[in-house]
C-alpha cells in the first residue's frame, strides 16, 4: 500500500534486502531450462536487507545464456518508518558488464532514485553490492545470497484472490452485510468520497494501499452495509468510474453459529417486521441465558442487532453484583436476490460485571488474560433452543447442506 522526507535515515538503514514479495516468499529455484540460443527472462523477488526487511522488491533480468542484456527493479516500500503508506519506483537498468545503473523517481512522493548496483553470479548464487539512493539518503547494499525465479515459477506465486464473489449462490462462503469494491488507484479518492454520509462502514484497513495494490493499479474496499441493501448499493457501484468488481466477500457471519428458517412469519407484506423477529429472539436468549432483556436495535448502516440483556451476578450474591450480557446479531435473506428463506446469525455472548446497587459502589477490574478472554462462555445451548422456535436448520459443513 507509500516518498522518502520522513525520517529518511532510518527509512533506508539498510536499503537492500528486503521482504520477500508476499505470494513469493524466498523460494529454491528448481532446474532452470534453458533455451539454446534465445533469450530467458528470470526473477528476483528478495534482496536481503532492503529497508530493514520492510521493502518488496521485485528485479527482472532479460538473460542471453550467462549475459544480462535488461534489467528492471521495481521496490515497493513505506514511505517512514512504521508507516503504512507505500511508495514505489520502476527504474529500467543500463547493463554494463556486471554494472547495473539507472535513475528515475518514486510514482507517489516524486523523490529522484539513483541505482548503482554491482551484480556478481556464482552457480546458482547470485551477490548484489552497490547503492540505492531515494531523495537525499544514500543506503548501501550488501546483499550476498540471492536465488532467481523463472517465468513461470514467478507468475505462479503473483496469483492473489480479492475476495470478491459478484453473484453467490447464497450466504454460505460470504457474508451478507460484507461487500467489497474493487476500483482503480486514480479513481479510489473520489470513489470513497461518494461514501461520506451514506449508511455504509469502510473497513479501516482497506484504505491502505499496498505494493500488490500498486502493482496491479487497482485497491480493494471492503464495507459492512444492512443485507436489504447490499445488492442495489452494489449495483450503484458497479456503474461507477473506476470501479472493475464488486460483489459479497467474507464478514461477520459463522455457519456453526447460523440458522435457516421460513420467511414467511416475520414478513408483513414482502417486507421483513425486524422487530418482531428481535423480540422473539431476545425472548429465547432471555431464557436461555437467565436474564432480563434490556435493549434491541439494529445498526442503520450495517444492519446488525444489538441485544443486551442483565441478570444479578452469581459470583458473591451477597455483593448484588450485575452481568451485563451483549450479543450480536444478523438476520439476512439466506441468498441474493427473491427467497422465501431468512438467516439468523447470533454471536457469543459478552459478559460484563459491575456493582450497580445504591450507595457505594465496588470498583472491579477484568484481569482475564487473552488466552482466557478466547474461551468463548457456554451460552446454554441458546442456538439449539433458537432453532426450535424459529422451526429452522442449521448448517452441516461437512456434507455443505443445511440440516
Amino acid at each position: 500500500m507509500r516518498a522518502l522526507l520522513v525520517c529518511p535515515t532510518a527509512l533506508l538503514a539498510a536499503l537492500l534486502a528486503v521482504s520477500p514479495h508476499p505470494a513469493s516468499a524466498q523460494m529454491k529455484l528448481s532446474p532452470k531450462a534453458t533455451a539454446p540460443g534465445g533469450p530467458e527472462t528470470r526473477y528476483f523477488t528478495s534482496i536481503d536487507g532492503l529497508m530493514d526487511g520492510n521493502a518488496d522488491v521485485i528485479l527482472k533480468e532479460t538473460r542471453q545464456g550467462k549475459t544480462v542484456t535488461a534489467a528492471v527493479l521495481d521496490v515497493c516500500y513505506p514511505v517512514a518508518k512504521n508507516s503504512d503508506r507505500k511508495d514505489r519506483f520502476v527504474v529500467n537498468l543500463q547493463v554494463a558488464g556486471q554494472n547495473l545503473t539507472g535513475t528515475t523517481q518514486s510514482l507517489g512522493e516524486k523523490s529522484p532514485v539513483s541505482v548503482k548496483l554491482l551484480r556478481k553470479q556464482s552457480g546458482d548464487n547470485f551477490e548484489f553490492r552497490g547503492q540505492i539512493s531515494i531523495g537525499s539518503v544514500v543506503t548501501e547494499v550488501t546483499s550476498p545470497d540471492n536465488s532467481d525465479l523463472s517465468e513461470k515459477e514467478f507468475q505462479d506465486n503473483q496469483t492473489s484472490d480479492d475476495g470478491i464473489t459478484p453473484q453467490p449462490k447464497d450466504f454460505t462462503d460470504v457474508s451478507p452485510e460484507a461487500i467489497a469494491v474493487k476500483v482503480k488507484l486514480d479513481a479510489a479518492t473520489e470513489f470513497l468520497k461518494s461514501l461520506k454520509g451514506q449508511d455504509v462502514e469502510v473497513t479501516l484497513a482497506s484504505l491502505s494501499v499496498g505494493c500488490d495494490a500498486l502493482r496491479a493499479g487497482e485497491q480493494t474496499i471492503n464495507m459492512s452495509v444492512d443485507p436489504e441493501r447490499a445488492g442495489a448499493l452494489l449495483a450503484k457501484f458497479k456503474a461507477m468510474p473506476g470501479v472493475t468488481a464488486a460483489g459479497w466477500t467474507a464478514g461477520m457471519t459463522e455457519m456453526d453459529r447460523t440458522i435457516r428458517f421460513a420467511a414467511a412469519d416475520w414478513r408483513d407484506g414482502d417486507k421483513l417486521n425486524r422487530d418482531k423477529l428481535a423480540t422473539a429472539v431476545a425472548g429465547v436468549l432471555s431464557r436461555t441465558l437467565s436474564a432480563k432483556p434490556v435493549s434491541q436495535n439494529f445498526n442503520p448502516a450495517t444492519g446488525k442487532l444489538k441485544l443486551v440483556f442483565k441478570r444479578p451476578n452469581q459470583d458473591f450474591p451477597a455483593l448484588e453484583l450485575t452481568d451485563t450480557i451483549e450479543v450480536a446479531g444478523l438476520v439476512s435473506p439466506d441468498k441474493p436476490g427473491t427467497t422465501d428463506k431468512l438467516m439468523l446469525w447470533i454471536g457469543s455472548p459478552a459478559t460484563t460485571t459491575a456493582d450497580e446497587s445504591s450507595g457505594a459502589k465496588l470498583r472491579l477490574s477484568d484481569d482475564a488474560t487473552a488466552d482466557e478472554e478466547g474461551d468463548q462462555p457456554d451460552d446454554n445451548g441458546s442456538i439449539e433452543a433458537l432453532v426450535k422456535e424459529l422451526k429452522g436448520q442449521r448448517w452441516d459443513a461437512d456434507k455443505s447442506v443445511w440440516k
